[in-house]
């Protein structure tokens, strides 16, 4: 009888680890500056709501610029794309650290912040829009869905990582510090991304790529397709919610008494379990999973895992109501579910995109809708907690995404038209 021989998987060439390590770096950035809220009242003076907006407030350039930014990526070149944006993260967190060393900030320090914040959204833009295509380009074949799986789960490692590291870096040698050490990861990413991803040329992307100059054209097509729109009202209601409630998560904490060094495992577990979601998501989706089954399934459990974790008749997450351990489980049970959201519509991107030359484009659509979706998710959570007294009405706002959300995966059923991607 002759011999079963196993047939090894495609591993992940170094050219695809590095683009999602280059927006793991870049989702640090993001998530760099929930643990330092407390930092930045003490030294700043900002209360709840002006935190809210610093936390948001990277989002800016994604609201104004996300689609733009897809545009540009396809016109510039989708590696020197990256390249710029994690330049750009660079330089901004340095000067940020430099205003956390200054011995007396001064006035200016807040509005320098909120500016530099900003420009970091625009760095981001530019690394995590070439991402998707870069990554199909560079993932061997029959990987691809499992690589926009990792790909998907960039935000939350990188949150998670911020979240874990940044309470203990913050403490030993203050916030400046915490900027200047992910100024630093960001300029290790682009170096890893210069010597391992091919140039734009070398690489010869897609054919559609040559036509790349021809920007009205993929604008046009874009926005006169319904998928995505779609698309992008799905990822916006998703990370409305999940940057709502992982972003305040140490705030919680710390008004529920809970010491600085326990609240920073809770919250980065809480967020590193939507890395679970991602990668389990784009498992489901290699092995033939409807999407719109998956997207119904991650919607679902960031509802139920929300109501849970908030809704109660007492003050304050953690007082009253039911105990403790299992609110923090639904709240891991709303990151988990929440995971298997991005990986799917990343993966839906490719396929809703009108052609290949467009789906950065696509992907400049979503990320401009969750750039709005994290804007305006968190101040209006701090608003209602800062109205009730507590964070006991969070659910609504998480609930009502979800159940947008669970409305649009029924219209996100892909047709035989659809370009897609090989299982």
């Amino acid at each position: 009888m002759a011999a079963i021989v196993p047939v090894a998987r495609p591993r992940l060439p170094a050219a695809t680890l590095a683009v999602v390590a280059a927006g793991v770096s870049a989702a640090l950035h993001l998530g760099k500056l929930p643990p330092a809220v407390p930092a930045l009242q003490a030294a700043l003076g900002i209360d709840l709501v002006e935190a809210g907006f610093l936390l948001s407030l990277v989002q800016m350039a994604g609201m104004t610029l996300g689609l733009a930014a897809g545009l540009a990526a396809g016109t510039l070149g989708l590696r020197r794309s990256m390249l710029w944006g994690l330049a750009i993260l660079t330089l901004a967190s340095l000067a940020g650290g430099a205003i956390g060393a200054a011995a007396a900030p001064g006035a200016h320090a807040v509005p320098a912040l909120l500016l530099l914040r900003a420009l970091e959204g625009l760095g981001f833009l530019l690394v995590v829009m070439p991402a998707p295509a870069l990554i199909r380009a560079t993932a061997p074949q029959g990987t691809e869905k499992t690589a926009l799986g990792w790909w998907g789960a960039y935000m939350p490692l990188g949150v998670a990582s911020a979240l874990l590291v940044g309470p203990a870096l913050i403490a030993a040698l203050g916030w400046g510090a915490w900027w200047w050490a992910l100024a630093g990861v960001s300029a290790a990413a682009g170096f890893w991304v210069a010597a391992s991803v091919p140039s734009d040329k070398e690489q010869a992307l897609t054919a559609p790529t040559a036509v790349a100059g021809r920007w009205p054209t993929r604008l046009r097509a874009t926005l006169g397709a319904s998928g995505p729109w779609l698309l992008a009202a799905a990822f916006a209601v998703y990370s409305a919610q999940w940057m709502a409630v992982i972003g305040f998560l140490p705030a919680i904490y710390a008004e529920a008494g809970v010491p600085v060094a326990w609240s920073a495992v809770l919250t980065a577990g809480a967020a590193a379990m939507n890395i679970g979601g991602n990668l389990l998501g784009g498992r489901l989706l290699q092995r033939g999973l409807a999407p719109e089954k998956l997207l119904r399934w991650g919607y679902g459990a960031m509802a139920l895992g929300s109501v849970v974790a908030f809704a109660q008749f007492g003050d304050g997450l953690l007082s009253a109501g039911l105990p403790p351990a299992l609110r923090y489980a639904a709240v891991c049970a709303f990151s988990f579910g929440g995971g298997m959201v991005p990986a799917t519509l990343f993966v839906l991107a490719v396929r809703f995109a009108p052609g290949p030359a467009t789906v950065s484009t696509t992907v400049g659509l979503m990320q401009q809708a969750s750039a709005l979706g994290q804007f305006c998710a968190p101040p209006l959570v701090a608003w209602l907690a800062h109205r009730a007294g507590g964070w006991q009405w969070t659910w609504a706002v998480t609930l009502a995404c979800a159940l947008t959300g669970i409305a649009l995966a029924a219209r996100l059923r892909p047709g035989p038209s659809t370009q897609g991607i090989d299982a």
